[in-house]
């Protein structure tokens, strides 16, 4: 199974620059976006009706053109959740999460935290609500897989100038701390699984002084899946010759069916 991920910065923007021609020529089993930044309406509707694939979209309820998620599939998902149920992380139209018999696929473009104070600890607290969601389906038997933009370089091997940018959202102690939480709580970056000493793969670059011509740039966009899914992952790459957006695509592909969930026991040993 194959799954893309890409912020495309805006989807109307990213049809002009070709998106409907590279979506038709990766042809992937699942493709999320994030930053979409149009209503449902004014997606037109060959693109949100893809050849092939259902859609699903959450957009941003606060703010026009702001936000928005979503994910084409051409695997029937029993349910779909437009956020984690708590109004205030829910109205920025950040969330579209899949439910399947044994998984749960989440696109997400998480919180950017460089605003202000009360952003950041907006951020922190958006991914504390994500955790708590995904650890609630780890307990219910249920896989979690979750691309998107994290909006954090968790190592400095994930960006090109460390630091320089020590101080500075998507960057700080306290957001790399939390990535470490998430992954000391049993969830596994995709992409270092495969290549943990592969430098310079960046995802995003500024459009400021030839950053992406000179590749400096920062790993924001992930794929992580729950531990149990480790052994499935068979590829695990980033895209950055596609050139339609600030960020470029990711993708993920993981051998199907997938093995039950490990359970811990007491002691921490696997049952």
């Amino acid at each position: 199974m194959v799954i893309y991920s890409w912020n495309v910065n805006g989807i109307r923007s990213a049809i002009q620059k070709g998106f409907a021609e590279w979506f038709a020529k990766m042809d992937p089993d699942i493709l999320c976006l994030q930053e979409v930044r149009a209503e449902n309406e004014q997606i037109p509707d060959e693109i949100r009706n893809f050849s092939g694939y259902a859609s699903y979209w959450t957009a941003g309820q606060k703010k026009k053109g702001y936000s928005g998620v979503g994910i084409y599939s051409k695997i029937q998902p029993e349910s779909v959740n437009h956020g984690f149920g708590i109004k205030e992380f829910d109205e920025e139209g950040r969330v579209v999460q899949l439910v399947f018999p044994d998984w749960v696929l989440n696109s997400i473009y998480f919180p950017n935290g460089a605003k202000n104070d009360e952003r950041l600890d907006y951020k922190l607290r958006f991914y504390d609500a994500f955790l708590e969601n995904s650890l609630m389906w780890i307990s219910h038997g249920k896989h979690v897989v979750t691309v998107g933009d994290y909006n954090t370089c968790h190592k400095e091997i994930d960006i090109a100038r460390p630091q320089e940018n020590e101080g500075n959202s998507g960057f700080l102690p306290i957001e790399r701390a939390w990535l470490d939480k998430y992954v000391e709580s049993g969830f596994v970056d995709s992409f270092r699984v495969l290549h943990p000493t592969q430098k310079n793969a960046y995802t995003w670059w500024s459009n400021r002084a030839n950053a992406r011509e000179n590749n400096v740039g920062w790993r924001l966009d992930y794929a992580f899946v729950d531990e149990s899914l480790k052994g499935c992952i068979t590829n695990a790459s980033v895209h950055p010759e596609v050139m339609i957006s600030d960020h470029c695509p990711i993708s993920i592909e993981l051998e199907v069916p997938f093995p039950p969930i490990m359970k811990q026991a007491p002691q921490g040993e696997v049952v």
